[in-house]
């Protein structure tokens, strides 16, 4: 037989094995990486908006000041952000492609990458604190608070960044129990120390905003510490070298460097896109004064709750997907996507259901200011409405990702969060006088123009053949 002919057979052997794989095999196997990251999800965002809760409870300046910090510090994780990405992906092809050594060299290089950079941009955070909040159109009551905050949380920057990295690395090797596990265990931590920190109980001292910061970054460090952990045990497919030996392993590998930034540089765009429309965005809704950004910020709280399921399974088809291109499963890939999708679709319209009729309770959770509720309710049945398009989107982005396919998401994010949503935020809130309920407006059509974006790419099969 000669190599054309070996060709084919091989060809048939691996649609005939794809068609072999029924529903529930699909849907077996998406579980077994969607759940873990499921409950992670779920439960740092009750905590992150039981940290919210808990700060709320000092005044709508408080809720203020921390969310106006939010942008900034995403638009500094962006870089890390699209490092992550390049890291899932490579390490995903390559454990299809049964290089364990090579997987874990990726891994190697992305933390180095990731600790000259934290370190870099940390500090610029804490010398330009009080004027990135000002910046933010901040008044002076937040923009004091928001910027000590800031300070803070800039401080501890190094321990959020290194986690994450090590997350991204194990999430392409198929692990989502050790992100799970990590960061429900962080921020647990956190909620404890906001409790005594804030507030000043149990003999601690009363910081209020500035004790919500520094038991975040005391959840950032425990997060580190586990994190380094995991990987010290050697059991699993991705590991850390004794310490007498790291040194060796973690000298900088330009080959492996260059893959992770040429398959993460797109995602780099893509966020610094992302984070840009988003502090134009912030802006505007900022310009509405301190109670209807409040308002705002509890709306993102809410709204946050609905990413887990548009992450969780964009999770397991970034790492499914990958892994099947690397064992030259195209057919498996696709089947993985479809069924990801219409997973995510029935949760999509569970949570839509609970934001459109519990949207008042939700709120009230946050703030009982009777104002705060009525606008906060309107906004969360726009949140229900957008639900079926933003799973949409999540995960198929999530599984272009991990194709090593990062353009298209990236150009979905300018489109969508730069241009569109902005310029009708800025139409609907000051031209129209629509107020906060214009900005969502905008937000749900920036949703919905990506998500059609993203369908279309899915659509044509181009991410099938992209090389990483």
């Amino acid at each position: 037989m000669d190599n054309c002919e070996c060709c084919n057979a091989a060809s048939e052997h691996v649609v005939t094995h794809s068609k072999k794989l029924d529903k529930k095999i699909l849907n077996k196997e998406i579980l077994a990486i969607a759940w873990p990251s499921i409950i992670e999800l779920i439960l740092v965002t009750v905590c992150q908006m039981a940290d919210m809760i808990m700060v709320g409870r000092l005044g709508a300046y408080a809720i203020a000041a921390v969310g106006i910090t939010n942008q900034p510090r995403f638009l500094m994780l962006s870089a890390f952000i699209a490092l992550n990405v390049g890291t899932t992906a490579l390490v995903a092809r390559l454990k299809g492609e049964g290089k364990q050594e090579e997987a874990n060299k990726v891994l190697y290089q992305s933390m180095i990458l990731t600790i000259f950079l934290s370190i870099a941009i940390s500090i610029l955070g804490i010398i330009f604190a009080h004027d990135m909040v000002i910046l933010m159109g901040g008044e002076e009551d937040v923009a004091k608070v928001g910027g000590s905050y800031f300070k803070i949380i800039m401080s501890g920057f190094i321990f959020t960044c290194i986690p994450l990295c090590i997350t991204a690395a194990l999430r392409g090797a198929g692990n989502t129990k050790a992100s799970m596990y990590l960061n429900v265990i962080a921020n647990v931590v956190n909620i404890i120390f906001n409790y005594l920190l804030i507030y000043g109980k149990l003999g601690f001292p009363r910081l209020e905003v500035d004790g919500a910061a520094i038991a975040t970054v005391i959840g950032y460090i425990v997060s580190f510490v586990i994190s380094l952990y995991i990987l010290f045990r050697r059991r699993q497919y991705l590991y850390l070298p004794p310490i007498k030996s790291m040194a060796r392993y973690f000298e900088p590998d330009f080959k492996a460097i260059k893959r992770i930034i040429r398959i993460g540089l797109p995602s780099a765009g893509e966020q610094m896109a992302l984070r840009l429309g988003l502090l134009i965005y912030t802006r505007i809704v900022a310009g509405l004064g301190t109670v209807a950004f409040a308002t705002h910020q509890i709306g993102l709280n809410i709204l946050s709750l609905s990413f887990m399921n548009g992450q969780a399974f964009g999770i397991a088809a970034t790492t499914l997907i990958g892994q099947s291109l690397g064992e030259k499963d195209i057919e498996k890939a696709k089947a993985y996507a479809d069924q990801t999708r219409h997973m995510g679709a029935v949760v999509a319209f569970f949570i839509a259901g609970i934001f459109f009729f519990l949207g008042k309770q939700l709120v009230w959770l946050f703030n009982p200011d009777p104002d705060i509720m009525k606008a906060g309710s309107t906004v969360l049945k726009i949140v229900a409405i957008i639900q079926p398009s933003q799973a949409s989107f999540q995960i198929l982005a999530g599984g272009l990702r991990g194709a090593g396919d990062t353009k298209w998401p990236a150009l979905s994010i300018l489109v969508g969060v730069l241009i569109i949503r902005p310029i009708l935020a800025f139409i609907l809130v000051n031209w129209a006088n629509w107020g906060l309920i214009g900005a969502w407006i905008a937000l749900a059509a920036d949703q919905f123009i990506r998500s059609v974006l993203i369908y279309i790419r899915f659509r044509s099969g181009r991410w099938t053949r992209i090389k990483v």
